[in-house]
């Protein structure tokens, strides 16, 4: 029996709680939200910040832990890069770890080492920010520094709106740091979808599509599909820059979160490296797709347990995970769902009640439930996604 200390207990975070249980370890979990479910299944829950390196290290010493866990939580990915290094457990380095969880800082390195990067700058202060607003102009995004799941983040159409951008950025962060930084104009989806490193090597990567709802937010997140649209020498393009980016970092082991797009010179341009599985039930919907499991896979090399030298396998059939969300604020009535909606679920959570309140969706803090779903063919898949409300509406009152 090994002990594994999962930093946090989310719904998003159960998958490995529970295989790590299956698997026979003992599970200590770790938040300041005494109510998460994952702390139900575990052994041992401790009331701590998963910020709180300090406080956490302290408890990880106490229990003599084999192995840390920071599933799909870009907040908790330093401390448990940070408490595996000073504890000589398994991990990646933790400077690097940090590098990939600031958005500053992740911009900063991605100019030094010339990839391709938009203009970005990050402010503690409003008035500096807009200077460089002017510079950039607009369409621009303005985004808190060290926030994930699209919590915070503006798509600035016009700078007279720039103030509620700046403010609404800084409630979502830690920092208390904003960037700003130039749209880079993307071709076809937003590619979104998760990787996996052992030993230095990238063993796993499948790249998937982002869907948006634009009636609510139009680059939040509401869905990822497989297979990807991209032709297939992009994809490998992509993944090549990729790999460069984390062996420069020094990388050895682990799932990331990878988000990029391609502009109509087919160029990569690498928005993000989440040092962590992605949400939206990425590792789920892989899992279905390619057969390969990598919350398995995470929570295996967190205790050092080997990892096979490749796990790349193709993706079979079309399949997609969709966040249910509502288009606007109210009381939650139903999920209303058409016939070949209900024909192509595989897995549904719907997590709210009726009567609730629900908010239009800004970010994955307005998730109401998931679904994976799969389909007949690429084009339905598509069609589908792309019109989710023909298919899939929230009612509320």
């Amino acid at each position: 029996m090994r002990k594994i200390l999962f930093l946090g207990g989310a719904p998003t975070q159960i998958p490995p709680i529970k295989y790590a249980l299956g698997q026979g370890h003992h599970v200590i979990t770790l938040d300041y939200l005494p109510d998460n479910p994952g702390h139900k299944l575990g052994h041992k829950y401790y009331n701590v910040s998963t910020t709180d390196k300090e406080a956490v290290l302290k408890v990880a010493k106490a229990e003599n832990i084999d192995g840390i866990v920071a599933y799909a939580s870009d907040p908790a990915a330093p401390t448990a890069a940070y408490v595996a290094e000073k504890m000589g457990l398994p991990g990646n380095p933790y400077e690097s770890v940090k590098i990939l969880a600031r958005k500053d800082l992740f911009r900063d390195f991605l100019a030094k080492h010339n990839f391709n990067v938009p203009r970005s700058r990050a402010f503690y202060k409003e008035a500096e920010a807009k200077v460089w607003l002017d510079q950039i102009g607009v369409p621009a995004f303005v985004k808190p520094v060290d926030s994930s799941g699209s919590k915070g983040v503006t798509h600035l159409q016009s700078a007279e709106s720039f103030h509620d951008a700046f403010e609404h950025a800084l409630k979502f962060s830690r920092e208390k740091k904003v960037v700003v930084e130039e749209k880079i104009f993307r071709k076809g989806y937003q590619v979104d979808s998760d990787i996996f490193m052992a030993n230095g090597e990238l063993v796993f990567w499948a790249w998937g599509n982002q869907h948006q709802d634009p009636a609510c937010h139009p680059y939040a997140p509401v869905a990822i599909s497989y297979p990807s649209v991209l032709p297939q020498n992009i994809q490998e393009k992509a993944k090549d820059v990729v790999c460069s980016m984390l062996n420069k970092l020094g990388f050895v082991m682990g799932a990331f979160n990878v988000e990029f797009v391609v502009d109509s010179n087919d160029e990569i341009w690498v928005i993000e490296i989440g040092p962590r599985n992605g949400g939206n039930l990425i590792p789920q919907v892989l899992r279905y797709a390619t057969g390969v499991d990598t919350i398995k896979a995470t929570v295996d090399a967190a205790i050092g347990k080997p990892v096979p030298a490749s796990m790349q396998r193709a993706v079979k059939g079309c399949w997609s995970s969709i966040i249910v969300h509502s288009r606007t604020n109210g009381a939650f009535k139903e999920l209303w769902l058409s016939d070949r909606a209900r024909k192509y679920i595989v897995e549904q959570d719907v997590q709210v009640q009726p009567g609730e309140k629900v908010n239009s969706f800004s970010g994955s803090h307005d998730t109401l439930g998931t679904m994976i779903l799969k389909y007949p063919n690429q084009d339905e898949m598509l069609d589908m996604l792309d019109n989710m409300e023909r298919d899939i509406r929230v009612i509320v009152d």
